[in-house]
C-alpha cells in the first residue's frame, strides 16, 4: 500500500493506442499522469483521458517529482524497450527507476529503485518485477550510438531524418558542432544539411530516436474549424516536434515546410480540425501516415527544394489574423505553375 500520491508519467503513442493508460489507470489508479513526448500527446488528447502535458523528456519530468512516480512506457520491440528504459535511467543517475514496459509485460527496477513501488505495480498489473542495472550514457570523443534500431527505418536526430538504418546500432559523431554519419546508417544529404542549418547540434544531448513517429491513423475530429475563422498561421519548419510549443488557441492555420513535416503536423492537427499548408518536394520517408483536417492544401515544388519556397510563402504570413481560405488561395496563386497541388487533388486552380 502506498502512503503517498502516485504519478505515471507516460511515454509514446502506442502505449495509448493499444490501450494500455486506460488500462493502468483503472489497475493502478495513479492519482496523476503526466504525458511526455509530442506524439504521445496527439495520442493521449485523442483519447479522450484528463491526463497532464509536460513538453519534456521523460527523465526530465521524472526528476522533478517528489513521491512515488514510475516510467509507463511501450517500445516498438522488446529489445527496444529495455534500452529505452536503461537510457532513462542512466539518465536518473544516482536516483533509481521504476519502469514498466507493456511491449514484454515487465516492470524493470533500475539500479536504486523503489522496490516497494515496484512490487505494488507488479501485484496491481500482474507484470513480473526485474532488477537491473544502467550506467550513464558516455560521450566517447563526440560518438553517440542509437540503439534499438530496425534495418529500413528513418532514423532521428533533433526530429529531423538523417538517413535510413542499415544495422541495429546508428553510430553518428560531433564535429564542429556538425553531426557526420559513422555506421549503421544510409545517409540522407539533404537531412544534414537542413539540421546543421539549425546551429550547433552536440551528440550527447541530441534527441535522437529511430522507425515511424506513429503507427496507427488519428482518430475522428473532435473540432472542426471554419476556414473562414481569422487567427494566426503558424510556420512549422522541418521540425514538426515544436508543433505544440507553438499551438495557441487563435492558431487557425499552419504551414509546414518539408514533406515529414508537412504530414506529422497534418496528423497532429487533425483530431483539432486544424488545416495545413503544406510546401513539399517529394523527399518523404514514410515516417507517418498523412491524414489532414478539411482545408489543408498540399503543393508539391516544381523544382528545387522546398526549404526556398517555404521561406518565400512564409514571408506571405501578415503580422495580424488572417482568414485561413483567402490565406491559403492567394499562396496558390502566388505559387502558380512553380508548385502542383497535390491535395487535394480537386482543389480548384
Amino acid at each position: 500500500m502506498l502512503t503517498r500520491p502516485l504519478v505515471m508519467v507516460v511515454h509514446g503513442p502506442d502505449i495509448f493506442d493499444l490501450g494500455y493508460v486506460r488500462w493502468l489507470i483503472e489497475n493502478v489508479r495513479p492519482q496523476r499522469t503526466i504525458v511526455s513526448g509530442v506524439m504521445a500527446r496527439t495520442a493521449a488528447e485523442e483519447s479522450g483521458l484528463l491526463l497532464e502535458f509536460a513538453g519534456r523528456p521523460p527523465s526530465s519530468v521524472l526528476q522533478d517529482l517528489e513521491g512515488p512516480a514510475f516510467l509507463a512506457n511501450c517500445g516498438k520491440t522488446q529489445e527496444s524497450g529495455q534500452i529505452f528504459g536503461r537510457i532513462i535511467a542512466g539518465r536518473m543517475l544516482p536516483a533509481g527507476l521504476v519502469h514498466l514496459e507493456c511491449i514484454d509485460r515487465t516492470i524493470y527496477a533500475w539500479n536504486d529503485a523503489d522496490f516497494g513501488l515496484a512490487g505494488f505495480l507488479s501485484r496491481a498489473t500482474g507484470f513480473p518485477v526485474e532488477r537491473c542495472t544502467a550506467i550513464p550514457d558516455v560521450d566517447m570523443e563526440g560518438f553517440r550510438e542509437i540503439r534499438g534500431c530496425i534495418p529500413g527505418e528513418p532514423v532521428f536526430v533533433n526530429g529531423l531524418v538523417i538517413g535510413t538504418a542499415t544495422a541495429v546500432t546508428v553510430v553518428i559523431r560531433g564535429r564542429e558542432g556538425r553531426i557526420e554519419p559513422v555506421s549503421g546508417l544510409h545517409p540522407k544529404p539533404h537531412g544534414f544539411e537542413k539540421l546543421s542549418r539549425l546551429g550547433p547540434v552536440s551528440p550527447a544531448r541530441a534527441w535522437c530516436k529511430s522507425g515511424v513517429v506513429r503507427r496507427r491513423n488519428p482518430r475522428d475530429l473532435y473540432e472542426i474549424k471554419s476556414a473562414f475563422a481569422k487567427g494566426r498561421v503558424i510556420v512549422i519548419d522541418h521540425c514538426g516536434h515544436d508543433l505544440y510549443q507553438n499551438l495557441d488557441e487563435d492558431v487557425v492555420g499552419v504551414l509546414a515546410i518539408g514533406d515529414d513535416t508537412t504530414s506529422v503536423c497534418g496528423h497532429m492537427c487533425a483530431h483539432r480540425g486544424i488545416p495545413v499548408f503544406g510546401i513539399i518536394d517529394g523527399d518523404a520517408d514514410g515516417v507517418i501516415a498523412p491524414e489532414f483536417a478539411p482545408g489543408s492544401v498540399v503543393i508539391r515544388v516544381a523544382s528545387g527544394h522546398d526549404d526556398e519556397f517555404g521561406r518565400e510563402v512564409s514571408d506571405n504570413i501578415p503580422g495580424g489574423p488572417v482568414e485561413w481560405a483567402a490565406w491559403v488561395h492567394a499562396q496558390v496563386t502566388f505559387i502558380g505553375d512553380r508548385g502542383t497541388v497535390m491535395y487535394p487533388e480537386e482543389y480548384p486552380r
